[in-house]
């Protein structure tokens, strides 16, 4: 059996910088190696709560996951992250994405080519944080002379990519430290996609002399829902109503892009017209509780007591996680993160 992955948690721009501050202290006297900041259109930027969590830990790492350079230029991403390390005395790490394309439309920006737009990021950003004076110019982005003013505290700093589709996750083998991946993508699809990720990877080996001087990427970031209660039965129940919106949003999303659709039902081990079922039941007007079954909860969260919650920990290892980050939506998520920092800690 593979280790059992590193636990951090997830936090988002529904929350207001204080909470996460609070929930970021939790995870951190719990045990927790990470907290990691999804970052979506019009929602709360998450720079002021991640500086303002730099300054009330010391231990854990902060994670952005992601910044999208179509919403913040690379040079500006290169800026960001590294004057954050310095805060965080070392403790940041970078997820780059270019996703969330109707959003980012609706601005009236151009997000096309995100494939070609994750190439030119990357290069990007690793030039100006090694303190290179970067020209380039790519398919989607360009620089003169981008230099940082100051030295970043980490010139290596690893980059990791969110990705899904197969071309995405060539991509990230080619040219990321790592991959993230988001909620709603089964157990199943991360084993896949961690070999598509290591293929990605051998073939730029054979192509090219750029991979060689850099490590084979193999941190995978997996955002999962999470719910640890003193019984499963309230557990499950607290854990079905999130998953009939995020299966309502997904599967609308699956009807237009193929790769989330192989994400989501692919490898879930559950046939697509069981998926339109339960749709159709949720809008319909059932209850979570009623339309969505126990596949579902296995597939898609973490849920149950704090030891059953354990044991699904553990066996993600088995897919190839190396952190998995886990959003807590019950209603005391302090307690939840206490109660799942004591079953997990050592004998």
């Amino acid at each position: 059996m593979s280790d059992t992955p590193r636990l951090g948690i997830r936090l988002h721009g529904g929350l207001d910088p204080q909470r996460c501050v609070e929930l970021a202290a939790s995870a951190e006297a719990n045990g927790f190696a990470s907290v990691w900041f999804a970052e979506n259109p019009m929602e709360r930027g998450v720079l002021p709560a991640v500086a303002a969590c730099a300054v009330a830990t010391r231990r854990i790492e902060l994670g952005i996951g992601v910044w999208n350079p179509y919403m913040r230029h690379p040079a500006q991403i290169a800026m960001e992250i590294g004057a954050l390390d310095e805060l965080a005395q070392g403790r940041a790490a970078l997820g780059i994405g270019s996703g969330l394309a109707v959003p980012i439309k609706r601005l009236g920006i151009d997000n096309g080519r995100p494939l070609g737009a994750l190439r030119d990021t990357f290069h990007i950003v690793r030039g100006m944080l090694r303190g290179e004076s970067v020209t380039y110019k790519g398919s989607v982005f360009k620089v003169e002379a981008a230099k940082l003013s100051y030295k970043p505290r980490r010139p290596d700093m690893a980059l990791l990519m969110a990705a899904r589709g197969e071309r995405a996750l060539a991509l990230c083998g080619e040219i990321a430290d790592g991959l993230m991946i988001s909620n709603m993508c089964p157990p199943g699809f991360t084993r896949h996609a961690a070999a598509a990720m290591r293929a990605g990877a051998e073939k730029a080996d054979r192509a090219t002399l750029a991979r060689p001087a850099r490590p084979m990427p193999t941190r995978i970031v997996h955002y999962v829902p999470c719910v640890a209660a003193a019984n499963r039965g309230d557990a499950i129940a607290a854990i079905k109503p999130v998953l009939a919106g995020l299966l309502k949003t997904f599967w609308a999303l699956a009807q237009k892009v193929p790769a989330a659709k192989t994400s989501l039902v692919g490898h879930s081990g559950i046939p697509e017209q069981d998926f339109a079922a339960t749709i159709e039941r949720l809008q319909a007007g059932s209850s979570p509780e009623a339309a969505i079954d126990q596949r579902f909860v296995d597939a898609f969260s973490v849920a149950g007591t704090a030891e059953e919650c354990r044991n699904r920990i553990v066996a993600y290892g088995d897919t190839g996680v190396s952190d998995l980050v886990l959003t807590f939506v019950g209603l005391d998520p302090v307690a939840n993160i206490a109660a799942l920092g004591r079953a997990l800690a050592p004998a």
